[in-house]
């Protein structure tokens, strides 16, 4: 790729959660509106996040912590449903997880490199409350009884810098050269209270790391089609405070994606969707105890944000082709 225009880089560039974050479009226009009667704005006294340094420092306290020998716990809890042609939508399972992240200064510039773990669990549903992690699941869809494959990535870095990010590359799966587009979000402050609203997108399609000639129950097709959509809620007093050196926010996660592999549903047609709340919270030890036991059984470093940058990268479908076998086609 030699030549990419501004709307298409923002509408596919971002930076994922899961597990990943991103980002859709850019303005500043919103700078100049305060929110609330405090005397802070989008423009001070701190920060003035019509600039890309401040973006990149306002969306690292987001995401993590300043101070670096601290960690940052992100969370979040929704319902993961099916879209099938035809058909009226239904609600399959709950989805509950969190991440451990820390920001390493970078040496080659100014910036934050990200460094996380993160893990996520699937729980029983009746009219979407949650129940106990599952460890298998009767697919109502197929009727077919299967063995969950929870998340578990480690690790998944990415740069906060004054520049947009390239999107992830995913192995190496997702390839492409991207420009260097300056770091300015789409900031908006709330019509209600002292609030101010972030909302990202990312949308990727990319090769699928399990290839249906070899994973044919498990893979939705040779592409894979990807989109994330996050929304911040965050205090403005929070945000324009230079004493913190992370900043609270809370807000929803939104995810549509092929059907999960351990789903065993091939290319059927349809897809899944995640609705979840998320925040960030300051100690693992306000989650849920199943929750936090389930991650230390599949290994206790999940309890604890890397102290150094490693990788590869990867998302939860090639950590699964990686670590996972082809079920035989029956």
């Amino acid at each position: 790729m030699t030549e990419i225009s501004r709307r298409h880089f923002l509408n596919n560039a971002g930076i994922g959660l899961a597990s990943a974050v991103a980002f859709g479009a850019t303005s500043s226009a919103s700078a100049n509106s305060s929110a609330g009667n405090t005397g802070k704005s989008l423009q001070g006294p701190y920060l003035d996040l019509s600039q890309p340094e401040a973006n990149m420092t306002a969306f690292a306290r987001l995401q993590g912590d300043l101070d670096s020998s601290k960690t940052k716990y992100g969370w979040y809890k929704g319902m993961v449903s099916a879209v099938m042609p035809g058909k009226k939508i239904v609600d399959l399972f709950m989805m509950e997880g969190f991440s451990c992240t820390r920001l390493l200064p970078k040496e080659d510039g100014p910036g934050y490199r990200k460094v996380l773990r993160e893990v996520g669990f699937y729980r029983e549903q009746r009219f979407g409350r949650a129940g106990k992690i599952m460890d298998t699941w009767k697919n109502p869809l197929t009727k077919e009884t299967v063995k969950v494959v929870p998340i578990a990535n480690d690790p998944f870095n990415f740069d906060i810098t004054p520049f947009f990010p390239a999107p992830p590359n995913y192995g190496g799966l997702n390839k492409g050269k991207f420009p260097k587009i300056p770091f300015k979000l789409p900031w908006e402050p709330a019509i209600y209270d002292n609030n101010v609203r972030l909302d990202t997108h990312i949308h990727l399609y990319y090769p699928n790391a399990l290839d249906p000639a070899t994973w044919p129950r498990e893979s939705s097709g040779k592409m894979n089609r990807v989109s994330e959509f996050f929304l911040y809620n965050i205090d403005l007093d929070d945000l324009q405070n230079p004493d913190l050196t992370s900043c609270p926010y809370r807000g929803t996660w939104s995810r549509i994606t092929p059907w999960l592999p351990w789903m065993l549903m091939g290319q059927t047609p349809g897809h899944i969707v995640y609705q979840c709340y998320m925040g960030g919270v300051k100690s693992l030890d306000v989650l849920p105890k199943d929750l936090v036991a389930a991650a230390e059984a599949i290994d206790p470093k999940y309890l604890e944000a890397p102290t150094e940058d490693y990788g590869p990268s990867l998302s939860s479908l090639e950590n699964y082709a990686r670590e996972q076998k082809p079920m035989p086609v029956e």
